[in-house]
């Protein structure tokens, strides 16, 4: 018996009928030697692992009954109404994030970046709690750690030197938040990230909810940051809303801006926000992937971590219907967001990792249309979820 692992009658990203093989945790040519294990995935369709490139795992409410939400419309209101409910409902980010993960894996998510929250009141207890998740997943979710410090960088007095002990404790992103409208000093914000970042040989990824014209120089002041610190690939700007919102010649030398210094872009697809031109994005060669946010939490109880839901949300808000366009929002749910945070070897080539999820569809449009359940997910060649029902040998979780 070898550990070759053979799917039959598979057809990569929706194409023709093939077959896969895995074999030593990796997609190889051949067709595996004798004894090897096989499946037959009856014409099913195969897309790698799907990438969740933006969530919070440390703040699910997930398994902890419902939550009356009465938070004002504001995100202040939100981020207050936030750190209330960490104090209060012992929200144990260990616990959740390990729910969270184990809710989406079956979903085919074996690739996970979470902003995890540091402030004055908990300190860096969240982004300990998600290194002892990272591995307890090891090899089996990938799990990025963002120290976000959504109070606010400057307005918390002791925040910074948090997020420095954070990056010591394992982070492997430095965050940051909107630089004018919460810490008020777009500059000062920026310039202590990108210095952490410096310092510590990190990638950066920054929420800017940030408006309009205002929106627009904050991501500018990103823009010159990136460039003088040589960080190409290196930083993702999350929601970029601005970029909805700006007349049609400012938003392209934006969108050109991003592209010349490799930054991506990550978007929801958030029905109460502006939509971000997405094809003009992708067409200037600007990585665009995706994520939850926050799934069934305090700010919203939506979600369910789904990444072949959510790009059925993205064609949705986009007015995007046609194949193609189907077609392109499934790969920002996998090959963007696995270039949006700087995943390697990913795809189901010859060589890349040996991950891969099977739907039962016709088409790749047809999977983000429809949404097929019971799904089928391989990590090296390891089954961990056959016919939507996961493996008994997964970590335990509460």
């Amino acid at each position: 018996m070898t550990n070759d692992l053979l799917i039959r009658n598979v057809r990569p990203l929706g194409g023709v009928l093939t077959d896969l093989l895995i074999r030593d945790g990796r997609f190889a040519e051949g067709s595996g030697q004798k004894g090897a294990r096989q499946i037959d995935a009856a014409g099913q369709i195969a897309l790698p692992g799907l990438v969740e490139a933006h969530t919070h795992l440390d703040k699910t409410l997930i398994g902890m009954g419902w939550y009356r939400n009465e938070v004002g419309p504001t995100r202040n209101d939100r981020i207050l109404a936030d750190r209330k409910a960490k104090r209060e409902l012992g929200i144990d980010a260990r616990r959740q994030s390990a729910r969270q993960i184990m809710q989406t894996l079956p979903f085919g998510v074996t690739h996970i970046r979470s902003h995890v929250d540091v402030d004055t009141e908990i300190g860096i207890a969240n982004v300990n709690g998600l290194v002892a998740t990272r591995a307890a997943f090891a090899g089996l979710v990938d799990v990025q750690i963002v120290a976000f410090p959504q109070s606010g960088l400057l307005v918390r007095d002791g925040t910074l030197a948090l997020m420095e002990e954070a990056l010591k404790a394992g982070a492997d992103i430095v965050g940051g938040i909107d630089p004018a409208t919460i810490d008020r000093d777009p500059v000062r914000h920026l310039d202590a990230i990108f210095a952490l970042a410096d310092r510590y040989g990190k990638p950066v990824d920054i929420h800017l909810h940030e408006p309009g014209e205002l929106g627009a120089f904050c991501l500018e002041l990103i823009v010159e940051r990136a460039r003088a610190l040589s960080l190409q690939g290196r930083v993702m700007i999350s929601h970029a809303y601005c970029l909805g919102m700006l007349d049609g010649k400012r938003q392209a030398a934006l969108i050109d801006a991003l592209a010349a210094e490799r930054i991506a872009i990550m978007t929801v697809g958030s029905p109460s926000a502006p939509a971000l031109p997405l094809k003009l994005l992708r067409e200037a060669g600007v990585i665009v992937a995706s994520g939850s946010d926050g799934i069934q939490g305090t700010w919203e109880p939506w979600g369910r971590g789904d990444m072949l839901e959510r790009a059925k949300f993205l064609a949705q808000r986009n007015g995007m219907t046609g194949d193609s366009d189907l077609e392109a929002t499934a790969d920002i749910c996998t090959f963007g967001g696995a270039a949006g945070i700087g995943l390697s070897d990913y795809g189901l080539a010859p060589g890349c990792h040996g991950d891969l999820v099977l739907a039962a569809a016709e088409t790749l449009a047809e999977a983000v249309a429809l949404i097929p359940q019971s799904r089928t997910v391989i990590r090296g060649g390891r089954f961990l979820v056959r016919d939507g029902v996961l493996s008994e040998d997964l970590p335990h979780v509460e």
